[in-house]
């Protein structure tokens, strides 16, 4: 969880840097606020109840939101070529970049995790301490949109490095 919360904390920066060029795209502006405060929510409940399936899911679901109002940021960004020349865009971008890999990551350990400890309790030995401690299997993460989450979104800035 602590890839999307550096994901997040970058959000309000990038928003800010994006807000001085284009005014008149408020809405994805918003829509990106917006999820990124969903998604913070979404985690603070989750972290309250770890083993509650529904606030697992609402997360994923609140992560996944994220992921796409940040796409829209991006392409909000290829329509300014003086704002991808900005030296703080750039920067808060790379960062950004850095957050998704490790978030990409963090996701496929984690499936690994929850398949081997499906694996686990169902064999013998663990399957008598599984059905004693009524240990159940765990559902893996599935987001709405594999293909949108299932890489990190590319930045490319060559195109207009000599913009200034």
């Amino acid at each position: 969880m602590n890839q999307y919360q550096r994901r997040a904390d970058l959000i309000p920066n990038l928003v800010a840097s994006i807000k001085g060029y284009s005014s008149h795209e408020k809405g994805v502006l918003e829509a990106v606020t917006l999820a990124r405060r969903q998604a913070n929510r979404a985690s603070s409940d989750l972290q309250q109840t770890p083993g509650d399936e529904q606030k697992l899911q609402a997360w994923q679901q609140a992560q996944a939101q994220v992921t796409r109002t940040l796409g829209q940021l991006t392409i909000i960004s290829e329509r300014y070529p003086e704002l991808k020349a900005q030296e703080l865009y750039q920067n808060l971008m790379v960062q950004l970049e850095g957050s998704e890999n490790r978030i990409t990551v963090a996701r496929g350990r984690y499936i690994k995790a929850i398949e081997q400890y499906n694996v686990t309790i169902r064999k013998f030995p663990a399957v008598l301490t599984a059905k004693v401690m009524d240990y159940t299997p765990k559902k893996n993460y599935l987001p709405d949109d594999v293909a949108a989450v299932s890489k990190a979104p590319t930045i490319d800035f060559s195109q207009n490095a000599n913009a200034h």
